[in-house]
Parts: structure tokens; sequence; C-alpha cells
């Protein structure tokens, strides 16, 4: 089980979009890969649980939350060999450690939470709830963004995580974004 949520190697930089449900971070996930000509790892959780409510009406549950890991893992660890400069991810396993704590009570797989904590990235770009909630199958606490933002925002501290905060339209969000971005690349040449 462990190797299945463990980073492997890359010699790209690492950026995760991070943040509460419905706060552009897909959107955003999607215009970085575009301007760097690069890779999106998409949120396997999206796929996994949308199956699930189409198939069973069932939303997630604790036991899922392992299998989501792992599909992460797995399309983060294929796609970080397909780019030698910025793999943008739609989430990471910090995200899910947060959400597992706050939906089961303070309650996180062990094996979740120590590849939550291990597995590292450059840059956290922190999504701000300013954005509209839109609703869907998945989405469930739109009176809970705020709160749901400062747990996010205090893993990043707790873990003492690289990030900035991103506030505003998807042209402000993006231009933050990539001028953090362009530091980081250019720290490395």
């Amino acid at each position: 089980m462990e190797e299945k949520l463990k980073q492997t190697d890359s010699n790209c930089i690492k950026v995760v979009l991070f943040g509460p449900e419905s706060t552009g971070k897909t959107t955003l996930a999607k215009q970085i890969a575009r301007y760097y000509n690069s890779v999106w790892v998409p949120e396997y959780a999206r796929e996994y649980l949308q199956k699930k409510w189409n198939n069973e009406r069932k939303t997630c549950e604790q036991s899922d939350l392992l299998p989501i890991a792992v599909g992460q893992m797995e399309i983060e660890n294929r796609s970080a060999k397909k780019t030698d400069s910025v793999l943008v991810c739609d989430t990471d396993l910090l995200e899910t450690k947060v959400y597992s704590e706050e939906y089961y009570d303070g309650d996180c797989d062990p094996h979740l939470n120590k590849y939550a904590i291990e597995n590292n990235y450059d840059l956290y770009l922190l999504t701000y709830i300013d954005t509209p909630w839109e609703a869907d199958d998945l989405r469930d606490r739109p009176e809970e963004r705020l709160e749901m933002f400062n747990s996010f925002e205090k893993a990043l501290k707790d873990y003492n995580r690289p990030y900035i905060l991103l506030k505003g339209d998807k042209k402000e969000r993006l231009e933050k974004a990539v001028k953090h971005i362009d530091k980081l690349l250019n720290k490395d040449k």
C-alpha cells in the first residue's frame, strides 16, 4: 500500500491547486498547464465519486479515501514522467487528508496521513472563496466555505508548505500564479 502513495522522483516543478470545493482550482490548473504547455493532473476523486454517485447514489464515505489517494498518486506519478518543466496538480494527498479530518471527526487513515505529510511539492496555490459557488452532484457544503478554507490554510501552515493565496478573477489568479511559478523555474536555471 505504502508504495502506491509515495511520489516517484521527477525533474519537474510540482505545483498544487489547494483549497475548498468550488473555488476555481480545476479551471486554474488547466490554465496554468496550457500557459506552460505542460501537464495537468486531474482530481481523481471527481471521477471516482461521480461514478459511485451515478451507480449507487451514494456520496463519499471514509472507506473511499484510500482508493482515491492511490488513484491520485498513480495519475500524478505517471504524469510527472511526461514533463521536465511544471506539473500542475489539481489536488494532492494533503487536501484529501484535510477533507478526511473535516468530514470524519478528525480521523485520517495512517497511510494517507503519512504520505500526505511526506510527499513534497514546490508551491501550493491556495484558492480563496471569492468565486461563485457552483453546485453539482458531489459538492455539499456551500455554507461552510470559510470554515473549510481556514482548515486548508491551517494545514499549509502546520506542515510548513510553501504557498501563495490566490484571490480575484481568473485573470488575476493566473497572473499571480505564473509570476510565482516563473520564479521557481528561473531559480532552477
